[in-house]
């Protein structure tokens, strides 16, 4: 690896998680990845996440293995993005910590966990308790490098695709269990009911907003709250978007990316290593 001594601890492997994961891997980077068990990724055909319950997974050209911290570091070493399950920060000696949980709020990351500290999109502000933000927010700023300040303030919306917003979410309708009856890739009906909310109370069911493809599902009995996002449904019906990472996680990855080698060409230039000003 071009940067095998410079190892990279990415928390959160959901999608847009894994964006980051491939731009640095790809660029030589060791990865290591810390995530919930068991996630709550969505987009679960495109993430790093989804070894932590299938043991291995494949995101084009990435392989990523649940692995125990104490392996973590040799199995990044030999190529392939070892998944460590937990709740906080592992402790494993890295240059990098990317925040990449998109919690939209600063749970528990410090400027102290690593030599580069990189948040993803709001919640966090450079200088205090990271040294970079990454934008989020799609638009003319996405993906962009914030060494000062914070990102784009949350607007509860997803990005409109083919005149399509929030109704692309799906929403849990009660708490409860969540149980399939549809798959990821699937194209399905307006209408068309793509599971159940199983609780004490019935079973609630999800129907699809609009005729679209079945771009993600939250792994099936995950246990939600109301109103918590399950799932979403895309207008563009090209089944091969299923499997590939999307243009805004490779956005945001490229955002973490040159992050990181802003930091070490400061670090190797004997600057000071929180990146530039401004």
């Amino acid at each position: 690896m071009l940067f095998g001594d410079f190892p990279v601890l990415v928390r959160g492997g959901g999608d847009i998680g894994t964006g980051v994961v491939m731009r640095l891997h790809r660029a030589g980077f060791p990865v290591i990845v810390c995530e919930l068990d068991p996630p709550l990724t969505v987009r679960r055909q495109v993430a790093v996440s989804t070894a932590v319950t299938e043991g291995v997974t494949e995101v084009e050209d990435l392989e990523a293995v649940r692995v125990e911290v104490r392996e973590a570091t040799e199995v990044a070493a030999g190529g392939r993005i070892p998944v460590v399950v937990g709740e906080s920060l592992p402790d494993l000696d890295v240059t990098v910590v990317v925040d990449a949980r998109l919690a939209k709020r600063n749970i528990d990351t410090s400027i102290e966990d690593a030599p580069l500290v990189v948040g993803l999109g709001p919640g966090f502000t450079a200088g205090e308790d990271c040294h970079a933000v990454v934008e989020t927010m799609r638009g003319h700023t996405l993906g962009r490098v914030y060494w000062e300040g914070t990102a784009l303030p949350d607007t509860g919306q997803p990005g409109v695709v083919r005149g399509r917003g929030g109704e692309r979410v799906l929403r849990a309708p009660a708490r409860g269990l969540v149980h399939w009856s549809t798959e990821i890739g699937e194209l399905v009906a307006e209408g068309e009911v793509l599971g159940h909310i199983v609780s004490p109370q019935g079973r609630f069911p999800i129907t699809s907003p609009f005729t679209g493809l079945v771009r993600g599902q939250i792994a099936e009995r995950a246990l939600v709250a109301e109103g918590y996002k399950v799932g979403d449904v895309d207008p563009r019906t090209d089944l091969e978007d299923v499997h590939l990472v999307s243009d805004k996680a490779l956005s945001v990855g490229g955002g973490v990316l040159e992050a990181v080698l802003v930091h070490l060409g400061r670090v190797r230039a004997g600057s000071a290593p929180e990146g530039p000003q401004g």
